[in-house]
């Protein structure tokens, strides 16, 4: 295959790479920038596309982030490319603290208590949860009896409230990154476009600064000789 890796990756490689990098988060931030910036669209759609890519990362639906900014990017008529790209905003760097902002403001406005020291809690919570999921899974095939307790204790103390929790800050943060994008991708397009431009009015200038060169006719000399020998 031609887009194949050459040197295969182990699932620790794939795992360390991505809690970081290998050449950093500095220079993975400023790929997705460039790559962002170089998209073409309008600036207009391009922040949209962003905002909206930065919203979904404050959502509980870890794995399907792509697909919601996709979703969401297309009701706001914002870039498809620049959503999937704002969704790196939620990373394993920021995905604690998004966290705890989102469960703290989803227990406030559901009037319930949350400290940060309860982050244990949660770490049980979704381990319980995928216990609860492998478990009824196997359930379906076996004699186990199915149980939705974890489940039950996770959509409760966690999913929920994340998810209503999420919201506010997540359009703050989108809100903000649309207008700190914006400009940046305006200018960009429009240096870029001025650069393109006297580039074509420097090859135009060359062009026209070269003198022309007189295109001889071959036959010239055959066709002078050939009529000096039939006046003969």
């Amino acid at each position: 295959m031609v887009f194949k890796r050459r040197d295969r990756r182990s699932p620790i490689q794939i795992a360390s790479e991505f809690v970081y990098p290998r050449g950093g988060w500095t220079r993975a931030f400023h790929y997705v920038k460039h790559r962002i910036r170089r998209l073409p669209d309008s600036p207009e759609r391009i922040a949209r596309g962003v905002g909206a890519g930065v919203f979904t990362a404050f959502t509980p639906f870890y794995g399907f982030h792509f697909f919601i900014a996709a979703l969401i990017s297309r009701l706001i008529n914002g870039n498809l490319l620049a959503s999937l790209s704002g969704t790196f905003f939620g990373n394993p760097l920021t995905y604690v603290p998004i966290a705890v902002v989102c469960l703290q403001t989803g227990h406030f406005l559901l009037g319930d208590d949350f400290e940060e020291g309860e982050t244990h809690g949660l770490t049980d919570s979704f381990v319980q949860a995928l216990g609860d999921l492998k478990n009824n899974f196997m359930a379906m095939f076996t004699d186990r009896v199915a149980d939705w307790g974890g489940l039950s204790i996770f959509y409760d103390e966690v999913f929920f409230p994340y998810m209503i929790g999420g919201i506010f800050p997540g359009l703050i943060a989108g809100f903000v990154c649309y207008h700190l994008s914006l400009p940046v991708v305006r200018t960009y397009q429009q240096r870029r476009r001025a650069r393109i431009k006297a580039k074509f009015e420097e090859i135009k200038r060359l062009a026209e600064s070269e003198p022309a060169v007189p295109v001889s006719n071959p036959l010239g000399s055959g066709q002078s000789s050939g009529k000096e020998s039939s006046d003969v």
